[in-house]
């Protein structure tokens, strides 16, 4: 594929916009997708567009790369997130694997999956 075919772009803007409404399903899911919270989303999108621009091939790796930088992000400004909805000792669940397909929220106490990028409503 020609890095300057029109088909290419759609796909890896279909790519981010997949990514991006799974991250923003857990942000709502957990109530904490006020306005600056979308805008720190917003900026990773960005980030990772351009990243998937230079690495088409990573594409199954978006999802869970949003998800780490809309965590490290509201972990700078607010605090952890997500919380583990399982323990009673308040700790973020993390996003594995840290690259690869299909990434799930787990929580690393219990060395088990609670829900995957864009399903922590339904945890």
């Amino acid at each position: 594929m020609d890095a300057t075919d029109p088909s290419r772009d759609a796909d890896l803007e279909a790519v981010v916009h997949g990514a991006r409404a799974l991250v923003l399903a857990d942000l709502t899911a957990r109530d904490v997708a006020e306005a600056t919270v979308v805008s720190l989303l917003e900026e990773a999108v960005s980030k990772r567009r351009w990243w998937l621009q230079q690495w088409p091939d990573g594409a199954d790796f978006v999802t869970g790369l949003l998800a780490q930088d809309v965590q490290d992000a509201l972990m700078e400004a607010y605090g952890r997130w997500p919380l583990c909805p399982h323990c009673e000792e308040p700790h973020a669940l993390t996003v594995e694997p840290e690259l690869g397909a299909d990434p799930q929220w787990v929580c690393e106490a219990r060395g088990e999956a609670v829900a995957a990028v864009g399903s922590l409503g339904a945890a």
